[in-house]
Formats: structure tokens, C-alpha cells, sequence
């Protein structure tokens, strides 16, 4: 996948990094830049094309593949690898990520954020769920929710406040109006009171939280000059140091309230409420890069467990604290019943790519792109500000029109006749699906139920929502069960009877 082009250049942004891929522009502080409170833009499907040519869409593609980079394992560079290096010892020095063994030289944001997280956790005590059994979610959730948004000032100020350097004040009294754009992305990021639902539109708005606090500078104390930026350690901390714990405390308030999927696809979608782990989990998981290289688009680090392995409770047991793939996989075991093949069927599917992690994980960034930002149900609740803009990216293609966009309550507005190609998405190439018919123009979409870039299609097996094919044997009534409390409870044959190994 070709990186995306850099952002244009702007006054507000700091000293070109030492990295050959863009990055989120960190902004200069200013007393008079123009905070705006977020706002909700998309209110029908009709404003879909102007969300995915605005500079919040190209900020967020820009961030997310910031961090995915970042979380692919690292070799060695020419310089600290000498001729003589065996390939045993060239393997040795493979710098890997993983989820229980956190870099050094933490942020001191990053560790404020994380006991902020761990308050939030404390705070289930404060409002227990309701008694008794309840089809949809918990109505405590909402005396949850309402204790957070009477403490986040204080939990998200305090935090920001008591940064060294005065780093928060730099942008005014208070932060200025910093606070109320981050604070709109922080408590969007923790599902709806209302619906008592959490799912992927509330994972983008925590995202947002944290590209908002890189925007600001936040994460470098004392100046970003001269503070790594570029170099991916910062990233590193804000996927293991913050997000998955962020990802701790939603699966925790699902199982507490039984939240139901917000915006979901059933068996068909990939996860019932989250996606970002699944991008940053497969990208820990690929074949090794220098600094300077994009992301592979196949392969594998040495070691690293087969995709097939999902589909065996022992292993994702094995991998789940370690792995933030397997650990997603790991909380769809820990609260579903049932063969993984029929109530997973599109991650049963990407399980059999073979060519490796790197595949997954342009498959996945693909994905990304068309069932979350190009979905009207996920996307209409996002706030837009000045961190995170609704105008227009003037280096932006306009959308093509194809049936998945078009595919959105009310109808989208068709691209204007004549409207030139511009630049292409942050994401470039992750637009497009592969596969696609002679004459019909590349656009997202999940061809049902192939994985997306397994080249599916029109030809691809019609699937029942049971996940079962239309043909070939029934699957097995009974199969033996493993340890309770470990994803081994599942059934133990999660692979289809009829799927090779």
C-alpha cells in the first residue's frame, strides 16, 4: 500500500519530522487559535460524500495509519547490522510489540490517561447494574454515564493541568477551549446513554480524543522539537499505554450493563462493538521494517502465531495478553456460545488468508475505511470541531459514486458531473477493493461473506446468516467443551466440518 501524500503545509505546524511518512500536524499554541465546541454534521446519508473530502476524514485516516505503522515489529537498520550477522541473530534483534511488555520512557500524559481509565473502571462500583434479566442493556449504565460527565472536567483537567512545562496552559487559561473539544471526544468515546449501546462510532470518537491531545502537542513535554516525533515510540505508547486499556474498560462496562452493538451487522459484521484492535493487532503480527519502509503487504514476523489459530480457544488464550488481535478474539469467546465459524463467519474467513499478517492488515485498514468512516449508522454521531474539521480538504478526491456508498439511508447526492480526481484518500489505495468486476468502478464494501481482499464476489458461496453454506455436510451437534472461564469453554472444533486445514 502506498503511503498517503503529506498534509499541505500550514503555519500552525511544527518542524517536519524526521519520518518519509505524514503524521497528524501537531499545532503551534496559540491563545488565539479557534477552538470550536463539536457538533454533530451528519445528519443523512446525503452528507456522506462532503465527511469523506473533509480534513477531519483525512486527519483520521492520517492518524490511524500513524499508529498502525508504528505498531509493525521493527529489524534492524544497515548501520547496526553488520555482514557478518547470522540470520539467527538478525532475528534475535527484531524489536516486537506486544501488549504485556509496554516500552520504557513512558509520557507522562500517557500515564495520567491510564489512571483516568482505571477511575472510570472504579467508577461500575458507584452505579451497579440493575437486578434481575434484561433483553437489552442495563438502565444503570446511565447513572454510569452521568457520573462521568459530571467528573470529566475535573478527571481530564486535573490530568492536563498537572503536565510539566505548563504544556496545557501554553493554549490559554485552562487550556483555553481546548477542554470542551477534547472533553466532546473523550465522553463520546464511552457509548450511548440513550441506546445503552457501545460499538465502532464510539471507538472512532476516542481515537479522535487522542489524535485531538497529539494535535495539541500534549504527548511532548517541553517542545515537540527534538522529542521523537516520527520515530513511532509516542504512537506505541498511546496504542499499548492507552488504547487497549480504554478497550479494558469497555469490555468491562459491556459485560457489566449488556450494551447492546451499536450500529452492528449481526453475524455479519466483524465484531459486534470494536475494529481498531483488530488493525493494530494484525499489524503487531507482520513481517519486520526499518523506519523508512511502508507496511508490508504480506508476511509475517518470525514466530508469530498462523491467522487460522483464531479459530482455536488454546491459542487465543495463549496470545490474548500479548496480542491485541487475539485479545478481541479472546472477549468474542469469553461472551459467545456456539462454533467460532458460525457466529464469527467474516473473521473465520479472514483466518484463512495465507499469505500472513501484512495481508490482514491491508485487508483490514481496507475495511476499515468502508464499514466504518463510509457508513452513515457509525459515522452520524461524530463531532466536528477545529481539531477534527468539517470543511472541505481542498487536496481531496471526491468520492466516487458506487453502490455501497449509495447504499445509505436517504440516499447520498451522486459526485458532481465532471469533477476532477484530486488527491487521493489518506489511505490511498485502501479505498479500493480488490476483485472488482471489468467496468465497475473500484469502491468499498464487504463482498458477503469473503473476506474483503480475498478477491470475493459475485461468485463467492451464497451464505445463510447461520454461516453455513448452501451446500455440503451439516455441521457436527455436539462437540466437547474446555475449561469454564477460559475462551477453551467454547466448543473446541470452531473450524466448519468442512473447512481444510
Amino acid at each position: 500500500m502506498e503511503p498517503p501524500p503529506p498534509p499541505p503545509p500550514s503555519s500552525s505546524t511544527s518542524t517536519p519530522t524526521p519520518s518519509p511518512f505524514p503524521h497528524l500536524t501537531i499545532l503551534t499554541p496559540s491563545k488565539t487559535h479557534p477552538f470550536e465546541p463539536p457538533k454533530k454534521k451528519i445528519t443523512t446519508g446525503a452528507d456522506l460524500p462532503h465527511f469523506l473530502s473533509s480534513l477531519a476524514y483525512r486527519d483520521l485516516g492520517i492518524f490511524i495509519l500513524q499508529l498502525n505503522h508504528a505498531m509493525c515489529p521493527r529489524k534492524p537498520s544497515p548501520s547496526s547490522t553488520s555482514t557478518t550477522t547470522t540470520p539467527t541473530s538478525t532475528s534475535s534483534q527484531i524489536r516486537t510489540f506486544p501488549l504485556d511488555a509496554r516500552p520504557a520512557g513512558e509520557p507522562t500524559l500517557v500515564t495520567r490517561l491510564r489512571a483516568v481509565l482505571q477511575e472510570l473502571e472504579r467508577m461500575i462500583d458507584d452505579a451497579p447494574p440493575e437486578k434481575g434479566p434484561r433483553r437489552f442493556g442495563n438502565i444503570s449504565f446511565r447513572r454510569w454515564h452521568a457520573l462521568l460527565r459530571e467528573r470529566v472536567d475535573l478527571l481530564l483537567g486535573g490530568c492536563l493541568l498537572m503536565l510539566p512545562g505548563g504544556v496545557w496552559e501554553e493554549w490559554g487559561p485552562g487550556g483555553g477551549g481546548a477542554l470542551e473539544e477534547v472533553r466532546a471526544y473523550f465522553v463520546g468515546g464511552f457509548g450511548s446513554e440513550q441506546r445503552l449501546d457501545y460499538g465502532t462510532g464510539h471507538e472512532l470518537s476516542f481515537l479522535a480524543f487522542l489524535g485531538a491531545l497529539w494535535k495539541l502537542g500534549l504527548f511532548f513535554e517541553g517542545g515537540v522539537e527534538g522529542q521523537g516525533v516520527g520515530d513511532g515510540e509516542v504512537e506505541r505508547h498511546l496504542v499499548l499505554g492507552v488504547f487497549e486499556r480504554y478497550l479494558q474498560v469497555v469490555r468491562r462496562l459491556i459485560l457489566t450493563y449488556n450494551l447492546e452493538p451499536a450500529g452492528s451487522h449481526g453475524v455479519w459484521g466483524l465484531d459486534d462493538h470494536s475494529f481498531l484492535p483488530y488493525i493494530f493487532g494484525s499489524a503487531q503480527l507482520t513481517r519486520p521494517i526499518t523506519e523508512a519502509e511502508p507496511m508490508p503487504l504480506e508476511g509475517s514476523v518470525p514466530g508469530a502465531p498462523r491467522p487460522s489459530d483464531v479459530a482455536k480457544p488454546s491459542t487465543v488464550d495463549l496470545h490474548r495478553e500479548s496480542n491485541m488481535y487475539f485479545s478481541a478474539i479472546g472477549f468474542i469467546n469469553d461472551v459467545k456460545t456456539g462454533p467460532f465459524w458460525e457466529h464469527s463467519p467474516i473473521l473465520f474467513d479472514i483466518s484463512g488468508i495465507k499469505d500472513g499478517w501484512g495481508k490482514i492488515n491491508k485487508g483490514m485498514i481496507k475495511m476499515f475505511n468502508a464499514e466504518v468512516l463510509s457508513k452513515f449508522p457509525v459515522v452520524q454521531h461524530f463531532q466536528f470541531g477545529s481539531l477534527f474539521s468539517w470543511d472541505a480538504d481542498p487536496e481531496a478526491a471526491v468520492p466516487a459514486q458506487t453502490a455501497h456508498l449509495a447504499n445509505q439511508p436517504s440516499n447520498v447526492k451522486p459526485a458532481p458531473a465532471g469533477s476532477g480526481p484530486g488527491t487521493a484518500a489518506p489511505w490511498a489505495q485502501a479505498t479500493k477493493m480488490p476483485g472488482a468486476a471489468a467496468g465497475v468502478p473500484p469502491g468499498p464494501g464487504i463482498p458477503y461473506s469473503r473476506a474483503p481482499w480475498t478477491g470475493g464476489g459475485s461468485s463467492a458461496p451464497t451464505m445463510p446468516r447461520g454461516g453455513a453454506p448452501d451446500t455440503g455436510p451439516p455441521p457436527p451437534t455436539a462437540f466437547p467443551r474446555g475449561k469454564l472461564g477460559t475462551a477453551s469453554n467454547q466448543f473446541a472444533v470452531t473450524k466448519a466440518p468442512w473447512a481444510k486445514d
